[in-house]
């Protein structure tokens, strides 16, 4: 057998020579390669697998969708942001997303091209970029050196502030809406504020910062007045950088697209327009990409099984491979959903009219038609680009209230023959889904609702229909046929892949667990099942927010990849995103592979390797992390101004993060997040008890522990900031067992170096 070790070395060495060959996608490291290379058979394999878990759980080596690696080895294509030059003038990046529990961020030093493009962009500080990389094994300088593969955006230069105008001057200063410099302002002088008023959100330039007084800033863009409607979500827009306003190139493109007709395509398009196929979506909803149909299988082999079908827009028809609605779409890679606004992937003469499947109007469609057993399970599908016409535009309220006796007037007629085998299909495929025991959270989502002046009016909790359930999970089924096609078909495509809990991130959840009685051995191969058996225990009691809350956090992030690793979330081995072409930029490249692969016609994908799909797959992936951040940021806003009026009122929440420094709590009404400091809690000394996920007061005992049910003031409202400040008003639970806290103790001293420190983080997170 080789020693650990050997096996370490073999591990770096595979990767880095993979690196240097410049495979962007390389193979998979893992016990058959480490196996084959070092001679290793028979009962001496389960001697092996022992020691890779071992050298996992210690944090030796770590295991993702590319094998086996060393601790915090990077890809070949990563996605990194460039910060600094270094003492020879080369640039030096670092990843823009890294796990902390790993240590500092490796550093990647970045060479100049070796024939750059004429007219090319040059990278450079505060840029962000995709980055071929390979090890340098040298110490004590960069772990990395890469190349810059493809520039994704450049540096932002401006700050985002509010102008309150100082009428001694005639200038006025800066307060900036960043989080990070609330407490940081800039002063504007008369000549320097530009058309600024009073209240008005503008992009500045810093000019310079003195020694004495606040330093100077110039006016650059007037974005509009935060009085008014949209400005909030303004501020994230401009903060993140999205691209809100199509380039005229691709507006002029949108405005030259004309309907389809099936007589005058010039290829053979299948006329499903007398299929009563339905939307049904929010009642807000202003595009409609995907409609359903179901009927029962006649085929003798499927008796009581089911005939589902999933038409889906064919955007693939109108936006074709390097136009200008392309280009734009991939920059764009998603649409971002703000309460008062969409900042759309596509123009509105596309997503809204040649591409939404409105009712009683002829639209192209790629259909998945899929037989369903009477047990839920698929027994076969197949890909078909029709034209067909939705037989009504329904809500999922109005779905729902026809099926539980309460139909309408566009609904009484579908009863029979449209809804009714809707709902039989779906009770099929719940029995497939509960044996595929996918990760059932329960987490219940908030929605804004807006006044006319683009105000909150109320925050209300929607509630979860079959209807809801329905869409789906007839998605995710015609997602998972999309990717055995293409895989059945030899046909790169882009996956959507869910990786495993980190070994770091269920070593934290087993201690927390541990301290209500709940145990997760450490070092187990984990699947969706258990973490439902744990959330199964804690329903109905004191500690299901807590522990719904603890295990999402345990979830690593769901990403666009070329190379599939599954999809754990959903306990899938392949899934990927083929229902909303209008609003992601990886539906729209699996469409066309699917047109390509089938050949079904033009507007498929063209001739393109698995590592321009990677760039591609970590551009949308970027994309779709900003879009969250933006909209998160938004509702924060808005929430904030929402309660500003309301300091000194009490609120009923649950405490939603525990830090050495204090608490976050989340407002039940509302589901506004706020501060209260630790030191504000009362007269004793509060201390983190990690093991417990708590605060603890050093003589009293009382104890405020993550997932508590808390009333609390509401002292401080920063709106521009989004940021609220809490007074607790309740008192702390009676000291924690001593036995738990040995308990807690002792499953700290055998967690792995470094545990304890990440689990702090990720509550700060």
């Amino acid at each position: 057998m080789p020693s650990r070790e050997d096996i370490l070395a073999f591990i770096a060495r595979e990767r880095q020579a993979l690196g240097e060959a410049g495979a962007a996608i390389p193979e998979k490291i893992g016990k058959r390669e480490i196996a084959r290379a070092f001679g290793i058979r028979g009962d001496d394999k389960i001697l092996l697998k022992k020691i890779l878990k071992e050298l996992e759980i210690e944090g030796e080596i770590q295991r993702s969708r590319k094998g086996l690696h060393e601790k915090g080895a990077l890809p070949q294509i990563v996605l990194a942001d460039i910060l600094s030059r270094d003492r020879d003038g080369d640039l030096i990046a670092t990843p823009a997303e890294w796990e902390e529990e790993l240590g500092p961020a490796p550093r990647i030093v970045i060479f100049a091209p070796r024939k750059a493009r004429p007219g090319a962009p040059a990278a450079g500080i505060g840029d962000r970029a995709l980055v071929r990389v390979t090890p340098t094994g040298e110490a004590g300088g960069p772990a990395y050196s890469g190349r810059v593969v493809k520039l994704l955006s450049r540096a932002a230069k401006r700050v985002l502030g509010v102008f309150r105008e100082d009428p001694r001057t005639g200038g006025g200063r800066i307060v900036p809406v960043d989080k990070k410099l609330r407490d940081k302002e800039f002063r504007v002088s008369e000549a320097d504020r530009g058309e600024a008023r009073d209240g008005d959100l503008v992009s500045v330039e810093t000019l310079s910062r003195g020694r004495l007084g606040l330093p100077v800033a110039k006016v650059r863009e007037k974005l509009g007045s935060m009085n008014s409607e949209k400005a909030i979500s303004l501020i994230a827009i401009n903060t993140h950088g999205i691209p809100d306003v199509f380039r005229p190139e691709t507006i002029e493109a949108s405005e030259h697209a004309k309907p389809t007709r099936i007589e005058t395509e010039g290829f053979r398009r299948e006329d499903w327009r007398s299929l009563p196929l339905v939307t049904i979506d929010p009642p807000d909803a202003k595009d409609h990409d995907d409609a359903v149909h179901a009927a029962p299988d006649d085929a003798p082999d499927n008796k009581y099984g089911f005939i589902v079908t999933v038409a889906i827009a064919d955007v693939s028809w109108y936006v074709r491979p390097a136009g200008a609605l392309d280009r734009e779409a991939l920059d764009r890679g998603n649409s971002v959903y703000f309460p008062d606004r969409v900042v759309p992937m596509l123009p509105e003469r596309i997503s809204n009219d040649l591409c939404s499947l409105r009712q009683g109007e002829d639209r192209p469609a790629l259909a998945c038609r899929m037989r369903i057993g009477k047990d839920g399970h698929k027994i076969s599908h197949s890909f078909h680009r029709v034209m067909m016409r939705s037989a009504a535009k329904l809500s999922y309220q109005q779905a729902q209230d026809a099926i539980d006796g309460r139909p309408d007037d566009l609904t009484r007629p579908l009863l029979d023959e449209v809804l009714q085998p809707l709902w039989r299909a779906h009770g099929a495929t719940k029995i497939a889904r509960e044996k595929r025991s996918p990760l059932d959270l329960d987490l219940p989502e908030r929605k804004i609702l807006l006044k006319p002046d683009g105000t909150v009016d109320r925050v209300l909790t929607p509630p979860r229909l079959d209807a809801h359930k329905l869409i789906e999970e007839f998605m995710i089924l015609a997602n998972v046929a999309a990717a055995e096609t293409l895989e059945a078909q030899k046909s790169h495509l882009i996956y959507r892949a869910h990786g495993e809990p980190s070994v770091e991130k269920l070593n934290a959840l087993s201690e927390f667990l541990a301290t209500i009685g709940i145990k997760l051995a450490k070092g187990q191969v984990i699947k969706p099942t258990q973490f439902n058996a744990i959330l199964a225990k804690v329903r109905g009691t004191e500690h299901e927010n807590v522990v719904n809350e603890i295990v999402l956090r345990t979830q690593a992030q769901a990403e666009y990849v070329a190379e599939n690793y599954g999809h754990f979330g959903l306990h899938l081995r392949r899934y990927a995103h083929f229902t909303s072409p209008i609003r992601r930029y990886a539906d729209l490249i699996v469409h066309r592979a699917l047109v390509r692969a089938l050949d079904l016609g033009p507007g498929g994908l063209p001739e393109m390797g698995r590592e321009h799909l990677a760039e591609i797959a970590a551009r949308i992936s970027a994309s779709e992390r900003r879009a969250m951040a933006a909209e998160r940021e938004t509702t924060d806003r808005l929430i904030a101004t929402f309660l500003a009026d309301r300091i000194g009122a009490s609120f009923e929440g649950r405490i939603a993060g525990v830090t050495p420094s204090g608490l976050f709590v989340k407002l039940s009404d509302t589901g506004a997040d706020g501060f209260v400091p630790a030191a504000t809690l009362g007269s004793d000394y509060f201390r983190y008890e990690e093991g417990h996920l708590a605060l603890i007061g050093s003589r009293s005992g009382e104890t405020f522990q993550l997932g508590d049910a808390v009333t609390v003031r509401l002292v401080e409202a920063a709106p521009f900031a989004g940021a609220l400040r809490f007074e607790m008003l309740s008192e702390g639970k009676p000291r924690v067992g001593r036995a738990s806290a040995i308990k807690a103790k002792a499953s700290r001293a055998r967690a792995p170096k470094g545990a304890a420190k990440a689990s702090r983080r990720r509550v700060r997170a």
